[in-house]
C-alpha cells in the first residue's frame, strides 16, 4: 500500500485540486496500462497574464475601480482585536495555528440556515465571525479580507497557476440588526465583491492610497476564508489519501480564520500573530465563536448584541467568583468613633506633624472636640455641610476631625482655586459654616455664612469641653463632599457617607498592612479624595501623619531628603509624579529612602517601562501598589501589586482586583459581561459607593443604576465611564475614558467644563477641547476655536481669562485658531480632520526675541524639545507656552546635565523666562525680568510665592 500525504492550504487550493485530480487520473491509467488521458492545454499562465493586462484597462478598469472606491469610501482601515501585547512598531510575521472541528450537528444546522436564507455556508460563517469581531472590538464598520480563486473563465479552470486574488468585504453592523438582517447585508456585500473581483488587490491599494502603517497590513488586518476540501473517498488500488494539517510558524495577518468543509466534518483554523496573541487567547476566541454559532442556529432572529458569547461557567466566574470580597466590617460605626478608639489605645502616640509643630492623639482629639462643640453651637449637626479652606497645617487636621465629630459633612475648598469656582461651591453646597485661616479670608468670596478662623479663635475654643460626645451620627450620614469637574461647565459635588469611608479605610489598612509604627506623608490637596486616605487610614491604624512643608523645594533630591529626615514609611503619589521620580533615579544620590516601605501610585496610567527602572533601583524592598478608584466609589476600588518575576506586558500597569466589599464588572452596552481581554465599561458595586451627586437627582439616577447581579434590595452599580478589560485571571487593566472626561497628569477633567468657560470669552465664537497624545505618554489639552473678530485672541489672553474661572490644571497647553471647525457629512465635528498642534510658537503678548548668548540658546533648545515648539523667545514665559510643573522637572533634569551644574529646581519656577533664568544663572539677575504667569512686574517675594503655587500643583491628585 502507498500512503500519499498532501498538505492542503487555502492559498493554492484550486491548483492542489487540479494536481489531485490529475494524479488520480494518471495513476488509474498507469495501473491499467493506458496512456495519459490529458491533451496539451490551449493556453498557458503566461497567456492569461498577457490577456489580463490588455483587458483590464480603459472602461473595464474604471468600472472596477469606481465600485471599490464607492464601496470603501470613508471606511476605517484598522481593526484592533484586543491583544496580549502591544503591537510592534514594524509588522512581524511570527505565527501559530489553532485548529479544531465544529460540532457535526451544529454544522448541519448552519448549512440548513444558509440554504433557507439563500446564502452559502461561507456567508453565514463570515456574518457570525463579524459579529464576534464587533463584540470584541466595538467597531461596527468592518473590513475583512477574503481570498478568491478568481478563475472566472472556463479556459483557465484546468490551468495550474496562482490566479488567487484578495477581496475586501465591508459590512456595516450599525443599528444592532438581527442576525438574519446582518446575513442579508453580508450576502449583498459578498456578491458585490465577487462581481468586481478582477481588480488586483495591489492595484486597489495603489488607487485608494490608504494611510500606510508599517505595523499592520493595509486596508484590513483580518482574513476569513472558507472552501470545500478535496474529495478523498475515491478508492484506487494500493493507494490511500489522507489530508493532514501541519503546524505553521508564520502569520501573514493579525488573524486568519480558515473554514474547511470536508467529508469528515467542518474544520476551523485560527492562524494568529504570536507577537500579539497567546494561544490561550485564541482558544477563548475560538470557544466564543462556537458559542456564538450555537446561539445563532437556535434563534437567528436575535439582535447581534443580544447573542450570548460566554459559557455558563465563564459567566459565573466573571460575575461572582472574581467578586468574592465580602469582609465582616462593623458598618454601624462612624469615623469619629473609630478615631476615638485609637485615641483610647494610644493617647501619647504622635498623630500629626507639620514642620516644627506636632500633636499627639489625645491632644488632637481634645482640640477637635472643642472646635466641634463650637460648631454645634453654630448649628452644625448630621447632614449640615461645612466648608473648610485651610493650607496644610495642624489647623487643617483639627478642622476636618471637628466637622466630623460635630456630625457635619465637610466640603474642602482649595485656596488655589479661582474665586469664581469657590463661590460656586459655597453656593451649590449651601454651606452653613466656613472653617478657614485668617490670611485666606481675603481670597474667599463674600458669603452670608458663619466663619471660624482657627488661628485667631484659640482663646474662644478653650472655653469648650474637650471630652468626646455623641452627635447622633449614623453610617448613612454624609462624611464629605468632593467637587469634581462637570460636563455642564460647572463642577459637581459627590456625597460620600460614613459607611463608605469606614469600609474604604478598613480595606486599605488591611490591604497595605498599615501599622501604628508607620509614618504617612500627607501629599494630596484636600480637594482630592486621596487626602482622605492619607489622613484617615493613618489615624484609624494608629499611625502618624506628616504634612509636607509649605516651602519644600519641588526637586526630587530635596523631597527625598525630607522623606528620609521624617522617617516616612508610606507614600501615596500620582502616577505622573512617580514617572518623573523614576526618570530622576539615575541622577539621585539616594534614589529610594531607606525608611520607605510602601509606595502607592494611582490617578492615571502607570507605564510598565518605568516599573522596570524602578525595580533596578528599589528592588523588592519597597512594596509597590497601583491603585484605582473614582471619587464616586470612595477613593480606592482596586489594587494591583506587580510581580518582578512576571512583569506586565500591556500598555499600562494593571489596576488589580477589588478591595474588600467592592465588586467590579466589565460590561457591554447591554449590561452583560464581556469576555476576558475585551474592552468594556467598568461598573462598580459594593459598600464604597457614594450616595450620589449633590443637588443632582437626575445625574445620580443616570450614573448609579440598579445592580443587575445582586439580590440585595436597593443595591446599585456606579457607571464609571472608564474603559477597561479583565485579564484571564480576573486582574483588571484600565484602558482610558469612553466619554469626554479625561485624566491629565492625574487630574480628572471634564472637557465640557473647559469648553463652556472658553465659549464665554467675547472673542471666541465656537470651540472644542481635546486631550491629545501625539507622543506616547505625553497627553495634553488642546483647544480649537473660531474667533468672532478678525484678529483672534492671543494665547496669553485666553490663558489669563481661563485662569480666572477654572483651576490651573485645566488650562489647555495649546490654542489653535481655525477659520471653521471641521464637520462631517452628518454635521458633527470631524475629529480626524482637526490638525495636530504645530510646533510654531503660539501667539503671546511678548514679541519674539531670539536668544543671544550660549546659555540662552541652551535653555531655549531644552524648552523647545520639552514643549515641542520650534521657536522660543527670550521673554516668553514657560507656562504661557503650555508648560506645567512636571514638564519643568524634565527641563530641570536636562538643564543640569547640559550645564554640568546643580541648579535649584525652585529657581526655574521663580525665573520663568529665558532672559530671567539665564541672567540669574550667570549671577546678574534683574528683578524686572523675573516673570511669572500672574504678573511680569512682581518682585522677588511675589515671584517666590507664585513659584510655590506652581510647584504645589504637583500635589493635586483626584
Amino acid at each position: 500500500m502507498l500512503l500519499f500525504v498532501m498538505h492542503h492550504t487555502i492559498a493554492d487550493g484550486w491548483s492542489v485540486g487540479i494536481l489531485f485530480r490529475e494524479l488520480v487520473a494518471l495513476y488509474a491509467a498507469y495501473t491499467q496500462g493506458k496512456p495519459s488521458p490529458f491533451v496539451e492545454l490551449p493556453v498557458q499562465y503566461a497567456d492569461y497574464a498577457l490577456w489580463q493586462r490588455q483587458w483590464l484597462q480603459g472602461e473595464v478598469l474604471e468600472q472596477q475601480v469606481r465600485y471599490w472606491q464607492e464601496h470603501l469610501a470613508g471606511a476605517p482601515t484598522t481593526l484592533d482585536i484586543p491583544s496580549d501585547r502591544r503591537r510592534p512598531p514594524v509588522q512581524t510575521y511570527a505565527g501559530a495555528m489553532l485548529s479544531y472541528e465544529l460540532d457535526k450537528s451544529l454544522t448541519e444546522q448552519l448549512k440548513v440556515l444558509s440554504r433557507q436564507e439563500g446564502c452559502t455556508l461561507f456567508m453565514t460563517l463570515l456574518a457570525a465571525f463579524q459579529v464576534l469581531l464587533y463584540r470584541y472590538t466595538g467597531q461596527d464598520d468592518l473590513l475583512i479580507g477574503t481570498p478568491i480563486a478568481n478563475r472566472t473563465r472556463t479556459e483557465i479552470e484546468g490551468l495550474i497557476g496562482l490566479f488567487i486574488n484578495t477581496l475586501v468585504v465591508r459590512t456595516s453592523l450599525v443599528g444592532n440588526p438581527s442576525f438574519l438582517d446582518l446575513l442579508a447585508r453580508v450576502r449583498e456585500n459578498a456578491l458585490g465583491a465577487y462581481a468586481h473581483q478582477d481588480l488586483p488587490f495591489e492595484k486597489l491599494v495603489e488607487v485608494l492610497q490608504p494611510r500606510r502603517d508599517v505595523s499592520r497590513h493595509p486596508l484590513f488586518q483580518v482574513m476569513f476564508s472558507s472552501q470545500s476540501s478535496l474529495t478523498l473517498s475515491r478508492t484506487l488500488p494500493h493507494l490511500t489519501f489522507k489530508l493532514l494539517s501541519t503546524q505553521r510558524h508564520t502569520a501573514q495577518f493579525d488573524l486568519t480564520v480558515s473554514i474547511l468543509d470536508t467529508e469528515e466534518g467542518v474544520f476551523a483554523g485560527f492562524e494568529y500573530n504570536t507577537d500579539l496573541f497567546d494561544q490561550a487567547t485564541m482558544s477563548r476566541m475560538a470557544a466564543h465563536f462556537q458559542e456564538l454559532l450555537a446561539h445563532i442556529v437556535r434563534d437567528p432572529r436575535q439582535h447581534i448584541l443580544d447573542i450570548p458569547l460566554l459559557t455558563f461557567s465563564e459567566r459565573q466566574r466573571m460575575l461572582y467568583e472574581w467578586n468574592q470580597t465580602a469582609a465582616p466590617y462593623a458598618f454601624e460605626r462612624c469615623i469619629p468613633e473609630m478615631f476615638e478608639q485609637q485615641v483610647a489605645q494610644r493617647p501619647d502616640a504622635l498623630a500629626i506633624r507639620y514642620e516644627n509643630t506636632q500633636l499627639r492623639y489625645a491632644e488632637l482629639n481634645q482640640r477637635a472636640n472643642q472646635l466641634a462643640q463650637h460648631l454645634r453651637v453654630l448649628g452644625v449637626g448630621p447632614e449640615v455641610r461645612v466648608g473648610i479652606c485651610c493650607e496644610p497645617s495642624l489647623e487643617l487636621a483639627i478642622g476636618l476631625l471637628a466637622i466630623l465629630k460635630a456630625g457635619g459633612t465637610y466640603i474642602p475648598l482649595d485656596p488655589a482655586y479661582p474665586q469664581e469656582r469657590l463661590a460656586f461651591i459655597l453656593h451649590d453646597a449651601q454651606i452653613a459654616v466656613l472653617v478657614t485661616q485668617t490670611d485666606l479670608q481675603a481670597h474667599l468670596p463674600a458669603q452670608q455664612i458663619s466663619v471660624v478662623c482657627l488661628d485667631s479663635s484659640t482663646e474662644l475654643l478653650t472655653q469648650y469641653a474637650a471630652e468626646n460626645f455623641d452627635c447622633g451620627l449614623r453610617p448613612e450620614n454624609g462624611a464629605y463632599v468632593i467637587y469634581t469637574s462637570g460636563s455642564t461647565g460647572k463642577p459637581k459635588g459627590v456625597l460620600i457617607p460614613h459607611r463608605a469611608v469606614v469600609n474604604h479605610n478598613l480595606a486599605v489598612i488591611q490591604r497595605y498592612g498599615l501599622q501604628p509604627t508607620d509614618r504617612v506623608l500627607q501629599f494630596a490637596s484636600i480637594s482630592f479624595d486621596v487626602a482622605v486616605e492619607e489622613l484617615f487610614s493613618a489615624w484609624l491604624s494608629g499611625a502618624t501623619v506628616v504634612f509636607k512643608p509649605r516651602d519644600l523645594s519641588p526637586s526630587f533630591q530635596d523631597f527625598l531628603r525630607f522623606v528620609e529626615q521624617e522617617h516616612l514609611t508610606v507614600l501615596n503619589l500620582p502616577a505622573p509624579y512617580w514617572h518623573e521620580w523614576v526618570a530622576e533615579l539615575p541622577r539621585l544620590v539616594e534614589p529610594v529612602p531607606a525608611s520607605l516601605r510602601l509606595l502607592i501610585i494611582g490617578s492615571d496610567k502607570a507605564l510598565p517601562e518605568r516599573l522596570a527602572t524602578w525595580y533596578r533601583y528599589a528592588g523588592t524592598r519597597v512594596q509597590l501598589y497601583n491603585a484605582y478608584g473614582p471619587t464616586e466609589a470612595t477613593i480606592t476600588t482596586t489594587v494591583y501589586e506587580p510581580d518582578m518575576a512576571a512583569p506586565p506586558t500591556g500598555s499600562s500597569l494593571p489596576i488589580g482586583r477589588p478591595v474588600a466589599n467592592a465588586q467590579v464588572y466589565i460590561l457591554d452596552t447591554r449590561l452583560q459581561p464581556v469576555p476576558p481581554g475585551v474592552a468594556g465599561e467598568l461598573y462598580i458595586g459594593g459598600a464604597g459607593l457614594a450616595r450620589g451627586y449633590l443637588n443632582r437627582p437626575a445625574l445620580t439616577a443616570e450614573k448609579f443604576i440598579p445592580h443587575p447581579f445582586s439580590r440585595t434590595p436597593g443595591a446599585r452599580l456606579y457607571q464609571t465611564g472608564d474603559s477597561a478589560r479583565s485579564l484571564p485571571d480576573g486582574t483588571l487593566e484600565f484602558l482610558g475614558r469612553g466619554d469626554t472626561q479625561v485624566k491629565i497628569r492625574g487630574f480628572r477633567i471634564e472637557l465640557g467644563e473647559i469648553e463652556a468657560v472658553l465659549a464665554q470669552h467675547p472673542q471666541v465664537q465656537s470651540c472644542i477641547v481635546l486631550a491629545r497624545e501625539d507622543l506616547p505618554g505625553e497627553k495634553r489639552l488642546v483647544a480649537y476655536l473660531t474667533a468672532t473678530t478678525q484678529e483672534a485672541p492671543s494665547t496669553s489672553t485666553l490663558r489669563h481669562y481661563l485662569k480666572e474661572h477654572i483651576p490651573e490644571y485645566m488650562l489647555p497647553s495649546t490654542f489653535i485658531v481655525l477659520d471653521v471647525l471641521p464637520v462631517n457629512a452628518n454635521g458633527k465635528i470631524d475629529w480626524r480632520a482637526l490638525p495636530s498642534p504645530e510646533t510654531l510658537r503660539p501667539s503671546l503678548e511678548e514679541a519674539y526675541i531670539a536668544p543671544r548668548s550660549e546659555i540662552e540658546r541652551t535653555i531655549a533648545t531644552i524648552w523647545q524639545t520639552t514643549l515641542h515648539i520650534e521657536h522660543v523667545g527670550m521673554r516668553d514665559n514657560f507656562f504661557d507656552l503650555g508648560g506645567h510643573s512636571l514638564l519643568m522637572i524634565q527641563v530641570h533634569r536636562q538643564l543640569c546635565d547640559a550645564l554640568q551644574r546643580d541648579i535649584p529646581l525652585l529657581d526655574l519656577f521663580r525665573y520663568a523666562s529665558i532672559s530671567a533664568l539665564s541672567e540669574h544663572l550667570i549671577g546678574q539677575p534683574h528683578a524686572e525680568d523675573v516673570t511669572t504667569p500672574a504678573s511680569k512686574t512682581h518682585g522677588r517675594a511675589d515671584a517666590r510665592k507664585e513659584a510655590m503655587k506652581r510647584q504645589k500643583s504637583i500635589r493635586h491628585r483626584p
